[in-house]
């Protein structure tokens, strides 16, 4: 039996005194990958996630006749939703696949009625995930010294870093095996080159869920998808291997994960300010709380690319009060997300589109 979720409230955060010197030194970091990426491209691109490999046109279906712990905010009323998908790897760089890096998964969700967060303009909620359970850094100070670290080898020493990846993945595979694991070593390319269309994709952070607080969860649930779980892409010889095989695969894929909702049951067990520490499942269970559906389609091509890059302006900030971003790390995530997308807007000269290749 599980505890009853932890209604929000104000003080579940811990705001700290030094924050702003914090944002301020990673906005200036992410200048660093920023103006270095753009002057090698010829454009800028995103400063983290820069890489994608599919963009899917789809829908999200909330689930009717939610109990009402479940049914807060966006999932308040039964309902379908158009979607944006982009799938991606975690670099500020765009890189060769075969430096082996965490995958992401950013949705954007239309037609999203309620008040929204300062700033947020429009009437979409974005959802960004990874696949894994924990973020790699407890505060944001530390998030900025691994910041710091990546920045010093973005967009160089591409032949060190596909070593470097090689060696991590094994010594991944070796700490599995004592059943460790390291979100850390997967930021640095230790993380399997796992088919994205098979992975569970997570919030890692917390989020307010309407009176309540919650992480979120994408979890495929078609066979494609699921007979795809656990398995890694072949990258030998292809620097694109990645899309060229979610491309293939969603020609003929009908794809449908659950959305999926965890709630908060103990501030303690599930703290709200340290997202290194994973949310036990079995004291806070996912509950559906909805279905995205994309079905079969062309997930890379110039059109498409040009179409959907024009709406996928993904934040974490984006979206309603209701779904507020908590903790220190997902605060100091919030000016940085929006300096990259000012940055872009101005050398690219428009709001959102990113050229083909990325």
């Amino acid at each position: 039996m599980t505890d009853a979720p932890i209604r929000y409230r104000p003080d579940v955060e811990d705001v700290q005194p030094d924050e702003g010197e914090t944002i301020a030194a990673l906005c200036t970091t992410f200048d660093t990958i920023l103006e270095r990426t753009a002057e090698d491209y010829g454009h800028a691109v995103r400063s983290v996630h820069a890489k994608a490999h599919a963009l899917l046109d789809g829908e999200l279906a909330v689930d009717a006749d939610l109990p009402p712990e479940l049914a807060q905010g966006l999932f308040a009323s039964a309902g379908t939703h158009k979607v944006l998908l982009r799938l991606s790897t975690n670099a500020g760089d765009i890189l060769p696949d075969a430096i082996s890096l965490p995958r992401g998964v950013a949705m954007k969700v239309f037609d999203v009625e309620g008040a929204r967060l300062p700033g947020a303009e429009g009437n979409a909620q974005d959802f960004v995930m990874v696949n894994g359970t924990v973020f790699q850094a407890k505060t944001a100070d530390k998030f900025l010294g691994n910041l710091k670290l990546l920045a010093k080898t973005t967009d160089r020493l591409e032949g060190t870093k596909k070593v470097l990846s090689s060696v991590l993945q094994g010594v991944r595979a070796t700490l599995e095996t004592v059943g460790v694991e390291s979100a850390a070593l997967n930021s640095l390319g230790g993380a399997p080159n796992a088919e994205p269309l098979g992975e569970t994709y997570y919030s890692v952070t917390p989020f307010r869920y309407g009176d309540y607080i919650a992480k979120f969860s994408l979890k495929p649930i078609a066979p494609e998808m699921t007979a795809l779980t656990g398995k890694t892409i072949d990258v030998d010889g292809r620097e694109d291997a990645i899309r060229d095989e979610v491309r293939s695969e969603m020609r003929t894929i009908d794809a449908a994960w659950e959305f999926r909702v965890q709630l908060c049951r103990d501030l303690d067990r599930q703290p709200i300010e340290d997202p290194t520490v994973e949310w036990d499942e079995d004291e806070a269970p996912f509950h559906r709380v909805g279905i995205v559906r994309a079905a079969a389609q062309e997930s890379w091509s110039e059109d498409n690319v040009r179409a959907i890059n024009e709406e996928s302006r993904f934040s974490i900030w984006t979206g309603l009060d209701a779904h507020r971003p908590l903790g220190n790390i997902n605060r100091a995530r919030n000016e940085p997300y929006r300096h990259s997308a000012d940055f872009r807007a101005r050398v690219n000269g428009c709001p959102y589109h990113e050229p083909m290749g990325v």
